[in-house]
Parts: C-alpha cells; sequence; structure tokens
C-alpha cells in the first residue's frame, strides 16, 4: 500500500504547501487535470463544431467509469452539474397527489434535500423528516415513519457533520416493505466508502466528483435498471432525448438514464474529474477504505488522549471518512490551524477528514497542533 500511496500523491499538487484533510468538504484535485484544461483552451480558441464529437466521447468514458466504480451496469447513470438538479428531476417523475404523498427524510440530511423536497409541497407532497437530533441516525425513528402513504424515502448514506452513516440495508427494506422508492445521497460517502449498487438494491443513488472522488463540478445519478422504463423526468432537456443528435423534434425519452439528462451538457467538468475517478479507481475501494479507517483511528485516538471529544460513531462499519471533533472555541481554531497549513473545515464542529493522499505522519502532525490550540 505504501507504494500506491507514494504514487497517488505525486499527483495532487495541494500537498506541496499544506496538511489537507478537507476532502469531505472540497477533495484535492489532481495534476493531471492541467493539461486537460490548457487542451480545452486550445479547442475553444480554434473552434469547429467537430469538437463536440470527442467532447461527447468523454462524457460517455465518464459516465461509463463512474457506473464501474459503483457497480453499476453501464447505461444506468447519468450526470449533471449538481445533485440539486438530478434530485429534482427525480420527484417530477411521480404524482403526490392522493394518500402515497409523503417523501420520508432523516433530520440530518444535507440542506439541499428538505429544501428540494419542499419545493415539491406545492404538487401535493409533504415531506416527514424522522430522527431525534443526531449526531448519529436515528433507525428506529426512520423505519416507524414509513409506512403505506410513503411515495419515497431519500436518505444519506453519511451524516455531512459527524459521518455517521446510516444502515441502508435496514432502510431499503423496511422502504420497499411498505411499496415506497428510496433515493439514497451518497455524496457524503462515496470515494472513500466502498458502494456496490446492484448490491444495495436502492432504486436511486445520487453523489458527485469535487468531495472524496477527486473532481469537480459535476454529480452523478444511478436508476435501477428494471425502473427506467417506467419513469418519465419532467424539465429534462434535449438530451434527454431518445436521439437528441437526429436534431428533430422527438417525444421518446432515451431508453437509459439519458432520460434524466438536460439540455446542453457541459464537458469539461467531466473530463477533469475523469482523472481522479481513474486514480480512485486503480486504487481500488477496498484499499482507500483501509486507508481511511487507519488515519480515522489515529484521529479518535489521538482526541481521547488529549480530552476532546469525538462525534463520529467509533465503530467502522458505523462510520465513514471524516471524525467530528468538538470543544470549546472549536469553530476559531479552523483558520488558526490554516494559518499553520492544516487544512479542516467546522460543520457543528471541526470536521477531519484524511483520504488516500494522506498520511498518517500529515494525521499525526495536524493532530499535535490541534491538541496544543484545543487547550
Amino acid at each position: 500500500m505504501t507504494g500506491v500511496l507514494d504514487a497517488v500523491r505525486a499527483e495532487f499538487p495541494v500537498l506541496t504547501d499544506c496538511v489537507y484533510l478537507n476532502s469531505n468538504s472540497t477533495g484535492a484535485i489532481p495534476r493531471g487535470v492541467e493539461p486537460i484544461l490548457r487542451t480545452y483552451w486550445h479547442t475553444l480558441s480554434h473552434w469547429r463544431d467537430t469538437a463536440w464529437i470527442g467532447w461527447l466521447d468523454e462524457l460517455t468514458a465518464y459516465r461509463d467509469t463512474l457506473a464501474d466504480f459503483i457497480g453499476a451496469p453501464r447505461g444506468t447513470v447519468v450526470t449533471d452539474t449538481n445533485v440539486s438538479t438530478l434530485l429534482g428531476r427525480i420527484g417530477s417523475c411521480f404524482d403526490f397527489r392522493g394518500e402515497r404523498n409523503r417523501v420520508v427524510t432523516s433530520d440530518l440530511e444535507f440542506p439541499t434535500v428538505p429544501f428540494v423536497w419542499a419545493g415539491f409541497a406545492r404538487h401535493g407532497a409533504h415531506l416527514v423528516a424522522a430522527g431525534s437530533g443526531g449526531p448519529e441516525f436515528d433507525l428506529d425513528a426512520l423505519e416507524a415513519a414509513i409506512d403505506e402513504r410513503t411515495r419515497l424515502v431519500c436518505v444519506s448514506h453519511g451524516s455531512y457533520t459527524t459521518g455517521a452513516i446510516l444502515d441502508l440495508d435496514r432502510v431499503i427494506a423496511r422502504a420497499h416493505e411498505a411499496g415506497a422508492l428510496v433515493v439514497v445521497d451518497a455524496f457524503q460517502t462515496v470515494g472513500s466508502v466502498p458502494l456496490d449498487v446492484g448490491a444495495l438494491d436502492a432504486d436511486f443513488v445520487l453523489g458527485g466528483a469535487h468531495k472524496w472522488m477527486c473532481g469537480t463540478h459535476t454529480a452523478f445519478l444511478y436508476v435501477r435498471p428494471d425502473l427506467l422504463p417506467t419513469l418519465r423526468p419532467a424539465a429534462t432537456g434535449w438530451f434527454a432525448g431518445a436521439d437528441p443528435l437526429a436534431f428533430q423534434e422527438s417525444s421518446e425519452p432515451a431508453a437509459d438514464a439519458q432520460r434524466f439528462a438536460g439540455g446542453t451538457p457541459i464537458p469539461i467538468t467531466a473530463m477533469m474529474s475523469r482523472v481522479g475517478l481513474d486514480l480512485l479507481a486503480a486504487a481500488g475501494s477496498a484499499q482507500i477504505r483501509a486507508h481511511s479507517l487507519r488515519c480515522t483511528d489515529t484521529i479518535i485516538q489521538r482526541a481521547d488522549a488529549a480530552g476532546i471529544e469525538v462525534r463520529t460513531p467509533r465503530e467502522p462499519e458505523r462510520r465513514g471518512g471524516m471524525i467530528n471533533l468538538r470543544f470549546p472555541g472549536d469553530r476559531q481554531v479552523v483558520p488558526r490551524l490554516a494559518r499553520r497549513g492544516l487544512i479542516c473545515s467546522w460543520r457543528d464542529g471541526l470536521r477531519v477528514a484524511p483520504h488516500l493522499y494522506n498520511t498518517i505522519d500529515e494525521v499525526e502532525t495536524f493532530m499535535d497542533a490541534l491538541t496544543e490550540l484545543a487547550r
């Protein structure tokens, strides 16, 4: 693993001048993105319409590589600019009039989730946020909230504040038993925690590139293959059609996940994000997870020794790639650490998020400084 780590670290310029432990907020970008940007500018400055041939091939290659990475059949993944856009298209597939109008979420969702579903209230959707205020997901409350009135269950795989992992198997089993479909927001975990969407049996899985996947400005949606033919999302765009490049009017959607696409795509974000995705795929999800757990174990041990509260679950199977720490003045410590070149973030506690490109020595250096400032 050491050889893999060294090779991966060499690809991330940000590591030359800081200890970067902020991948849960914005992941580091590999140096392989720079020549892509130069090539893109050259294409723009010598424009010909034929550039789209190569660009569309790049978009397809990114979707296919992404599908392989999350265990999805090719053709079941679509990309767009952000999760909010894709989540809204999922919602537009359903009729919320009548008794089955509930959308059940946890009370620990990223603000995107309640905001988008609140907008569907005008179409009859009734949002139910189940939980007990954290820091962990209240699984019993979630299961109790799912009943025959539930149309969709929309939950995060991991908490954006504490890194707690939700037992998706239990939630999905309960939802399907009640006749509801499940939308999983994996943005906080994909790239640091292994994800096999086929084995998971989720109906929809959302995620994005700019955190643990070492990319930028692009999100993805996976749709369960047998569900695809039954879905007709609204507010899409011409690239969602069965044959958009025919440039003719058509009312038929694409047969695959492209029916969730929007208008003219932005190829550069997929091209940039493919670089990081290839690095992660080469390392393998199992190695990434093993290294992540070694790093987060170190953070927990050091925090315990210093008397700092650990708000993230300690059991490996119940935590993602970050650790949330709390102590008096924790929010003020973040910029002071940054001035020392030690980068983390604060969301209801100080969040420390090592990734594949970090070393145990870096984690120790960070915790040395944090312990000193916490006093």
